[in-house]
């Protein structure tokens, strides 16, 4: 059994790792706070860009733009992937790690070659450790990261699609439905499909009393690249917002788990303490009854 001496050493030591844990978990309620308002300011922004479509989905045949080619059969897929730089956020980085691996293989399985970009130090070093290639990695998205990144990704992967070098573009990252429900997916960005109109909606969109200016074809064609561009932020932002309530949530868990340890080794504490007080005692007791 520890001496008394001992555990109390273990109990500073744990009380000072949940100092840390408990101030690492209020950093990321404040940081994951500010995230989920960007997340939900943009999101107007990439609603009105969805419903534009949907008006115009219906000229989707019309339109010549090379992010609508819908090739018969997909040669070659650049897959997206965005983790963190930091780990200490619980599954965040795993469950999208595994996905990845999971899809690689499900496009390999069709006879596709991938091509893979990965967002995050904890990714690449995740895929370099199996020896899954990697065409390139990026470092530099944090937490100030938003439409500029985005707007570089999505020309730099509208640029290959354009020049048929891929032939579909996935994003694999954390997707957030609410603060208490995120979960890894996958959102396909390239080629890009148009809203499926239903029957009774054919003869809407942009034959109805709207007024188009030039006319609805231009205007469809120019909010194409805006549908990628909205699909890399909304991605961007949503993981970054996720990583912030998963460490949060982690770091609580830590916490809270530093809090039962300490009332256990408190405990144990008592325990040798009154342990080695009975036996000074019973020395006592002891050597008293033999001088008599």
């Amino acid at each position: 059994m520890a001496s008394p001496r001992e555990i109390k050493k273990r109990i500073l030591s744990v009380k000072n790792t949940r100092k840390i844990t408990r101030t690492m978990e209020m950093v990321s309620t404040a940081k994951s706070k500010k995230a989920s308002n960007r997340v939900n300011a943009s999101q107007p922004y990439a609603n009105k860009v969805q419903e534009l479509i949907q008006s115009l989905s219906s000229l989707a045949g019309q339109v010549e733009s090379p992010y609508l080619r819908n090739p018969d059969k997909t040669r070659k897929v650049g897959i997206f992937v965005i983790t963190g730089n930091r780990g200490l956020c619980g599954g965040y980085n795993g469950n999208v790690n595994r996905m990845t691996i999971k899809r690689i293989k499900e496009w390999q399985s069709k006879g596709a070659e991938v091509e893979l970009y990965v967002v995050g130090k904890k990714g690449t070093n995740y895929f370099r450790y199996l020896k899954v290639p990697v065409s390139e990695s990026y470092t530099h998205i944090d937490d100030k990261a938003g439409y500029k990144e985005a707007e570089e990704f999505a020309r730099f992967f509208m640029n290959k699609f354009a020049k048929e070098e891929l032939d579909a573009v996935e994003i694999i990252s954390t997707i957030y439905h609410s603060s208490a429900n995120q979960v890894p997916g996958i959102t396909p960005v390239l080629p890009i499909q148009p809203p499926k109109v239903e029957e009774g909606q054919k003869d809407s969109g942009a034959k109805d009393s709207v007024i188009y200016e030039p006319n609805p074809q231009a205007i469809l064609e120019s909010l194409l690249p805006m549908v990628v561009k909205v699909s890399f932020q909304r991605a961007i932002l949503e993981a970054i917002c996720s990583e912030h309530i998963a460490r949060r949530i982690a770091m609580k868990s830590a916490t809270d788990a530093a809090g039962d340890m300490i009332k256990a080794l408190n405990r144990g504490y008592n325990r040798a303490r009154q342990s080695k007080i009975t036996q000074e005692i019973s020395e006592i007791v002891g050597g008293a009854s033999s001088i008599n």
